[in-house]
């Protein structure tokens, strides 16, 4: 086995995966992901985002090995994803949560469910049980372990998917577009796990199309048609906002409301990206007597 001591968690090398010859019509091998390089720190939370065919869902399976690279390397706390006698090491670090949680369940009763990926690994049963109860807790879902998942609501089907991945204690979490298929009350509920996750320290690599997703995430990654088109913080990201649209992605709220009070005269920071942010500046103006500003005279 081959292992490389490195200070990144993830570290990507001009990395291509291609999908084949289609024979039916005679298509030419497609580079899904085109020649990335990336690095990701360890504890971080990394969103990457881009439109349906950019490249993005390919590359984070690249990074658990459920996809391998036709050239280039993709290098996991050390371990390298080609190096077949890795895998076992690459997989016990590396959970994944995929967008439809109704695939993930495997069997009928929540906390079996849970119990599935931690029993594979060998886990003794009094950790398994501590396990269970631990992972159930911290998606507010332990008082539904006793339930057959198909009676839950599709958030609560994710939380308990988010579950079984929490119980193998991975070091890397990767979410596949967990929120697609959810509801808004879902969808928050799912991105408030995600945010605790970070907060205790797991690596979060999030893979979505939702921008408003990205705005509480270290960095963001933007793909296009395979290749690495914007990448920095948020700040940095979301100040950029004619390349954001030139790519075909919609802007926040926050965001393109502070675009366009700018260009109605109105003083706003850098980097005030987050509703919250923004709410509590314009209240500030107001609070100050520059009502004035807030309504400039045509």
């Amino acid at each position: 086995m081959n292992f490389v001591k490195d200070d990144k968690m993830i570290r990507i090398e001009d990395l291509v995966f291609e999908y084949g010859w289609d024979e039916e019509e005679a298509a030419a091998p497609v580079n899904a992901v085109d020649h990335v390089s990336l690095e990701v720190e360890r504890g971080s939370f990394t969103a990457v985002i881009g439109r349906n065919g950019s490249g993005k869902s390919t590359l984070a399976k690249n990074i658990n090995a459920l996809l391998l690279p036709a050239s280039g390397r993709v290098i996991v706390d050390g371990f390298d994803t080609l190096d077949d006698a890795a895998l076992w090491e690459i997989r016990q670090r590396v959970g994944m949560v995929f967008q439809n949680p109704d695939n993930q369940l495997v069997s009928a009763v929540v906390e079996d469910d849970v119990a599935f990926g931690p029993e594979n690994l060998g886990v003794a049963p009094d950790e398994i049980r501590e396990r269970i109860r631990f992972s159930l807790t911290a998606v507010d879902m332990y008082a539904h372990r006793k339930m057959a998942p198909h009676l839950l609501s599709g958030g609560q089907k994710q939380r308990v998917a988010i579950a079984g991945v929490i119980a193998m204690k991975p070091e890397i979490i990767i979410f596949d577009e967990p929120t697609a298929m959810l509801d808004p009350e879902g969808r928050a509920e799912v991105m408030g796990i995600i945010e605790r996750l970070h907060e205790e320290n797991i690596t979060v690599v999030l893979i979505t199309h939702f921008m408003e997703e990205t705005l509480n995430s270290d960095r963001i990654v933007i793909m296009d048609r395979g290749r690495i088109a914007m990448e920095g913080t948020p700040a940095e990201i979301f100040s950029r906002t004619a390349e954001i649209e030139a790519l075909d992605l919609k802007l926040p709220f926050a965001v393109e409301l502070t675009a366009r009070l700018k260009e109605r005269g109105i003083d706003i920071p850098a980097g005030l990206i987050t509703e919250r942010a923004l709410s509590e500046h314009l209240l500030t103006l107001w609070k100050g007597n520059e009502t004035s500003d807030l309504c400039p005279s045509e």
